[in-house]
């Protein structure tokens, strides 16, 4: 079965996968997630693949805090307006009757929807750093749509501010330095060997020069309850999972640190994957040494009708995918949207003062 008709087949929109690993010991029971009095407007955020998309939405949208983001085979903002369709042929894979859908037309919603007040103006793009990543052999994101994400930001951030790396021959998947399957790889886990550090590169893009990365990661892994910064405390109802996982520096502990998002792809949720991505995406051993709290929201499956079905909230998001097409919730690429409010709540969170 060719990729497309298999993303087809599975609800429209498998972007990532995930690699099975031993799980984390703290799982059995989500805590409060603490407050750390962090920088919030040092927050940066990256994704793969529907956490690619995911990322892009929520800079845009909360550009007023995001300094930086890292987009890993995703696409320009509101690409898939609100179409199942659109995303699994023209944000995914276009060709001359499913065209990337037209940049100058997204940066007019762009503009309409932050002199709405939906999303922050963008005018404080201006100054951010944006590292995008697209593999020559990826087949499920191609790179005609990474390339329009370019354009899109062109349209906003200056031009010194963008690093657009092309030239890898990487399948779709999350690129680390030793962790994962072969290079050109797209499948199982996703998670792929390339001798090249994804999360380190696109964080010293996003910060600056870094100190290196600590040998391994000394930190602790906090899961936290994710229910709580759902405006109706179903999380599941969002296709959100009860808890998420935030990686906490010891340093974080005694001095003030920032955040970064790390947003996991499609059947890349723990659900499927365990704590794959959270270990060996590569962005703890450069929190340990660079102050750096990195969140890593989760999402879960969902098939239809919540549980109980007496709620009747039907949501298919089967594989576990963000919210990039409209699936939860028409508002989802801006600030009203459920997922994007939950991930600022978290922030907002980890920002207050620490008892």
């Amino acid at each position: 079965m060719d990729d497309f008709r298999f993303l087809r087949n599975t609800a429209g929109v498998a972007l990532a996968a995930g690699l099975a690993m031993p799980s984390v010991d703290a799982r059995a029971e989500a805590e409060r997630l603490p407050a750390y009095g962090v920088d919030l407007a040092q927050t940066s955020v990256s994704g793969i693949s529907s956490g690619a998309y995911l990322a892009v939405q929520f800079h845009v949208a909360h550009s007023g805090i995001v300094r930086g983001a890292g987009v890993i085979a995703g696409g320009p903002y509101y690409c898939a307006e609100n179409s199942v369709d659109k995303a699994t042929r023209n944000c995914m894979k276009p060709d001359a009757a499913h065209p990337v859908p037209d940049v100058t037309h997204l940066k007019s919603v762009t503009d309409q929807l932050a002199q709405s007040g939906a999303i922050d103006d963008p005018v404080q793009l201006q100054d951010d750093r944006v590292w995008l990543f697209s593999g020559t052999a990826d087949s499920v994101v191609e790179q005609p749509v990474m390339d329009a994400l370019l354009r899109y930001y062109h349209s906003y951030v200056d031009d010194g501010g963008i690093i657009y790396k092309k030239d890898l021959n990487a399948g779709h998947a999350m690129v680390t330095e030793t962790d994962g399957a072969a290079c050109a790889y797209t499948g199982p886990p996703f998670i792929n060997d390339c001798d090249y550090d994804a999360a380190g590169a696109l964080l010293a893009h996003i910060y600056g020069p870094l100190t290196p990365p600590a040998a391994e990661p000394t930190g602790r892994f906090v899961v936290f309850d994710q229910n709580e910064f759902l405006p109706d405390r179903k999380a599941h109802d969002h296709s959100l999972s009860d808890s998420g996982t935030a990686y906490i520096p010891e340093a974080c502990t005694s001095k003030r640190c920032r955040v970064h998002v790390a947003l996991h792809g499609c059947l890349q949720n723990e659900d499927k994957v365990d704590d794959a991505f959270y270990r060996q995406a590569g962005y703890n051993r450069w929190a340990d040494t660079n102050d750096l709290i990195v969140l890593y929201p989760q999402t879960t499956a969902r098939y239809g009708l919540s549980w109980p079905y007496w709620t009747l909230n039907v949501v298919w998001n089967p594989n576990a995918c963000w919210d990039w097409w409209g699936y939860d919730s028409a508002d989802y690429h801006t600030k009203d949207g459920v997922q994007i409010k939950a991930i600022r709540g978290m922030l907002d969170r980890l920002a207050e003062t620490k008892p």
